[in-house]
């Protein structure tokens, strides 16, 4: 590419070859260039309870982030193209994503696209989802499952936090450069990123009614 350009040979027609092998027309790139629309980095509230109302919407929402086409939802899930391509529309709307020709995706979600800390898809994941995740035997050769206890300083639990970020940021990493693989070579990862201030329910029992017993600083447990 870089050499098209140094020649100046970089035509119309080569560029619409290379927009055919992409999968957009000329006229799809032409308005991709001049769109000055934002990519979307969070819904509201109202959206994302719209979301969890529905789960098939919810399905197609999460596989339409993950880079699904309407094809492979239909191959691999009990869903019609017709019952997709009407909840596609609705994340049209949303502006998650966008609806092209030939029932084409192209997602307008930012990469750092997040859901609301308190909002109902993490309240419903935190309902429906981490005891299904955590009842996994977690003993394939493949699977990982860690827990570590320490007591930190503000200080120590800030860079702990912050590298948990960047952690987040790598599996993200690592999901767009998995997404020209098919399908059947690819595996759904979870990853779960927990931190808060713990200590066991048989340590709480023993403890003291004293202040130094229920002072932070002295609890053995407090941090987790």
């Amino acid at each position: 590419v870089k050499r098209l350009f140094s020649s100046e040979r970089f035509t119309v027609e080569r560029l619409a070859k290379i927009g055919e092998l992409l999968g957009y027309t000329l006229a799809e790139l032409l308005q991709t260039a001049a769109s000055s629309v934002p990519e979307l980095d969070t819904l509201t509230n109202a959206q994302e309870a719209q979301l969890v109302s529905d789960e098939k919407l919810l399905m197609v929402t999460v596989l339409a982030l993950n880079h699904w086409s309407v094809v492979d939802m239909v191959n691999w899930y009990h869903i019609s193209a017709a019952e997709v391509v009407k909840r596609l529309r609705i994340l049209d709307r949303m502006g998650v994503i966008e609806l092209l020709p030939g029932d084409r995706i192209r997602r307008r979600a930012r990469r750092d696209f997040d859901w609301l800390p308190n909002g109902p898809i993490k309240a419903y994941f935190a309902k429906q989802g981490v005891s299904d995740f955590l009842k996994g035997p977690f003993d394939d050769a493949e699977e990982s499952m860690d827990f570590s206890h320490a007591m930190l300083t503000k200080t120590a639990q800030a860079e702990l936090k912050a590298e948990l970020r960047r952690l987040r940021r790598k599996l993200a990493s690592l999901h767009e450069e998995s997404v020209p693989a098919t399908l059947r070579d690819k595996r759904g990862i979870g990853l779960l990123l927990a931190m808060r201030r713990w200590e066991p329910a048989a340590f709480m029992r023993l403890r003291r009614n004293t202040p130094e017993g229920n002072s932070s600083q002295h609890n053995a447990g407090n941090n987790g």
